[in-house]
């Protein structure tokens, strides 16, 4: 659902801070996937705790998929850029996540969920990027919503098409906004050439992630399969994006109010303290975890 552009002039763009490979690795039945935001970058890109991406071709890589596993304290969000995926959970939800759809899922105090591929060929790629929460909400009800296709937002600005997941850009609110850590999450669209200017929150963390082709950053060249951390530089008011020579690109756009809290990870739960986290390991061992429904 495409909508009309409302300019946003940005007068002292964002530098890139730091340039970042993902690290190769796999999850759940042996999917293989890039993870591109690691734990070591969890306070320096607060509130984002993990970005990872899949793409292949081979369904050895995907066709296990991510069978049953715990998660309490953040928000995954699941973008399917192509392939199916069946989402399963213990509060009694059930959803298909397919080509262009996203998947926004609250664990508050704890939920255990699947992921399951619904397909046996063709590609699978996509993202899950991990949101926190702030520390007044992490045992909060689990919830979840999927986003069809559809309906998410879709501006188009001078040779670039912004899908947008969740904020605002040129006027244009997202599928989903969030109090706390005010995320902005866009999936751009590059004709050859063309170039896209976003307004930032000076306190704001931001990155961009190139899939496709390749984007120039404050001049700086950022290839695909590339992070740029932007930098937060006193007076920079946003950051302008251009795709490179004569291909298009496409980017991933992400951007949040930091918490400024205590992180503290052990594998799918994030809480703010040590003794949370043997909590929630105590109620998954138990049972305990998971155990409480509530409303989608």
């Amino acid at each position: 659902m495409e909508t009309s552009a409302v300019a946003e002039n940005v007068n002292q763009p964002r530098s890139i801070e730091r340039v970042v490979a993902g690290m190769p690795t796999s999850d759940g039945a042996g999917v293989k996937l890039t993870r591109v935001l690691t734990q070591p970058l969890q306070t320096r890109l607060d509130p984002f705790l993990m970005l990872d991406a899949f793409g292949t071709d081979n369904p050895d890589d995907y066709i296990g998929g991510f069978p049953n596993h715990p998660h309490r304290g953040f928000e995954t969000v699941t973008y399917m850029i192509s392939g199916r995926m069946r989402h399963r959970d213990s509060a009694g939800h059930e959803g298909l996540l397919s080509n262009g759809g996203v998947q926004w899922m609250t664990a508050g105090h704890g939920i255990i969920h699947s992921e399951l591929p619904e397909q046996e060929a063709g590609r699978m790629e996509g993202f899950q990027l991990w949101l926190n929460l702030p520390a007044k909400d992490k045992m909060c009800p689990p919830w979840y919503r999927d986003i069809q296709t559809g309906d998410i937002p879709e501006v188009r600005v001078a040779g670039v098409t912004a899908r947008v997941i969740a904020g605002n850009t040129h006027g244009v609110a997202g599928a989903m906004r969030r109090e706390g850590t005010h995320p902005l999450y866009l999936d751009l669209h590059f004709d050859a050439g063309a170039s896209f200017s976003q307004k930032l929150p000076a306190e704001h963390n931001a990155f961009v992630y190139v899939y496709r082709g390749e984007l120039v950053i404050a001049g700086v060249s950022l290839p695909a399969q590339r992070m740029a951390i932007l930098a937060n530089a006193s007076g920079a008011d946003g950051v302008v994006l251009k795709a490179s020579g004569n291909t298009p690109a496409r980017a991933l756009l992400i951007a949040g109010q930091p918490l400024g809290e205590p992180i503290v990870q052990h594998g799918p739960f994030v809480m703010n303290t040590d003794a949370e986290i043997a909590a929630a390991v105590d109620d998954y061992r138990t049972g305990k975890l998971g155990r409480e429904s509530a409303s989608a």
